[in-house]
């Protein structure tokens, strides 16, 4: 079936073939009939199949259709994120789908000013795309009002609800009319989390899931070198290297870490970008689109990346530390192999990661392939990227060399002060 056959509007056809829309994916085929019949959906499928347009292209057909014109009675849908970077990603597939649609929409998250905001709301929206903190912050200054608001969207649903945001959606269920529609989307879901979201949609909800015992695209590959964690840094420097066109997401653990990779590749003059949560949100927005547009192919990265985001060809995921949580990983890795695309996934693991690549695995259910790297590779790599003529050695030398002068200094200065 194409998307000209839908009952949809002559100008949502028209961008979604502008956009290249031509048959629905599999989450879009079996979500897009229920949402337009009001129905609550509870979806979960793999990253990169196209959630976002399952909900966005009924949602902006419902509102279109319903208005006369563009001038917005009020907020009539909400759809709740986790982080900024997928507030703002998902505005821009609203904003192409609902183009020259009478349609408004706007995407609203911290960490920037509050009164450019503030005046866009005041102006009128129909549909607002939101992190929860900036949400009701704004709704306790009464420059939100939920009075209207029909539809209420989560996404990264598990996400949400892991990090303790029931509450808070329990809150905005009681301050939207009784009378709403429901929508759960995500990637992941566990037994718990599920039980959580079916408390919050009707008892005759649609409940759809697209490859359930495989949570990753079949279009990615996923490989693991055994690698320890002082030399992960050479590893990597050896990768960019050999791959020197490639787009690549490297994935950490903590944002100490993520600065602290970026030095390391900054030493061997091997541009990179980094983001994570204790970045100021300008620089978080400067760093995406650079990113997006080409103009630095290594971005280092926390979590905060790795939830919903869509950044077009990522050649290869690199988890130089494994998460967590294994549901971690099938987020990482599904930022590659999107849509038709081909991709990758290569982790290094260190000796005390062992348990954590050991639950990845049997999360999934695929085969993580071993890149054997034998003793006399391994130390050739280590060996040549550290040896006497290396950027690591000197600064490392330097380093030694600026501490026995400090230490040198003080010892003068004591006897000075003795004398």
């Amino acid at each position: 079936m194409k998307f000209e056959k839908y009952d949809l509007s002559s100008d949502i056809k028209k961008n979604l073939e502008q956009l290249g829309f031509k048959r629905p994916t599999d989450i879009q085929f079996k979500s897009i009939p229920s949402i337009m019949n009001g129905e609550d959906v509870l979806a979960i499928a793999q990253t990169g199949t196209g959630k976002t347009a399952a909900f966005a292209i009924p949602v902006i057909n419902k509102i279109h259709r319903s208005k006369t014109s563009k001038r917005s009675p009020g907020i009539t849908c909400i759809v709740m994120v986790p982080t900024r970077e997928l507030a703002l990603q998902i505005g821009e597939v609203f904003t192409s789908i609902g183009h020259h649609t009478k349609v408004k929409t706007f995407a609203l998250h911290g960490g920037v000013d509050q009164d450019a905001q503030i005046k866009t709301l005041q102006n009128g929206i129909d549909i607002l795309i939101t992190t929860p903190g900036r949400m009701f912050d704004l709704i306790n200054q009464k420059f939100i009002k939920l009075d209207n608001v029909n539809t209420l969207i989560l996404d990264e649903a598990d996400y949400m609800l892991d990090l303790g945001f029931i509450d808070d959606i329990e809150y905005v269920k009681k301050m939207i009319p009784l009378k709403h529609q429901t929508l759960f989307f995500s990637a992941t879901i566990n037994h718990e989390i599920k039980k959580l979201a079916f408390s919050q949609v009707k008892s005759n909800a649609i409940r759809i899931q697209i490859s359930p015992d495989d949570p990753v695209s079949k279009n990615v590959s996923h490989f693991v070198m055994f690698v320890e964690m002082d030399d992960k840094r050479f590893f990597l420097e050896k990768f960019v290297n050999d791959y020197p066109e490639s787009k690549i997401i490297v994935f950490v653990r903590t944002r100490v870490r993520a600065e602290r990779v970026a030095k390391a590749m900054e030493r061997v003059e091997i541009p990179t970008l980094v983001i994570h949560g204790d970045k100021e949100q300008q620089n978080r927005s400067e760093v995406m689109t650079k990113f997006k547009e080409g103009k630095c192919n290594i971005l280092v990265a926390t979590d905060v990346s790795a939830r919903g985001i869509n950044i077009p060809d990522i050649n290869y995921v690199i988890n130089y530390d494994l998460p967590d949580l294994p549901e971690n990983y099938v987020h990482r890795v599904g930022r590659t192999g999107r849509g038709v695309n081909k991709g990758s996934a290569v982790s290094f693991c260190s000796s005390n990661e062992n348990e954590r690549l050991k639950k990845i695995q049997k999360f999934l259910t695929k085969n993580i392939e071993v890149i054997d790297v034998g003793d006399k590779e391994y130390s050739q790599v280590v060996d040549d990227l550290k040896g006497e003529k290396s950027v690591y050695k000197l600064i490392e030398e330097n380093e030694l060399w600026l501490k026995m002068k400090k230490k040198k200094n003080k010892k003068k200065s004591k006897r000075k002060k003795k004398k």
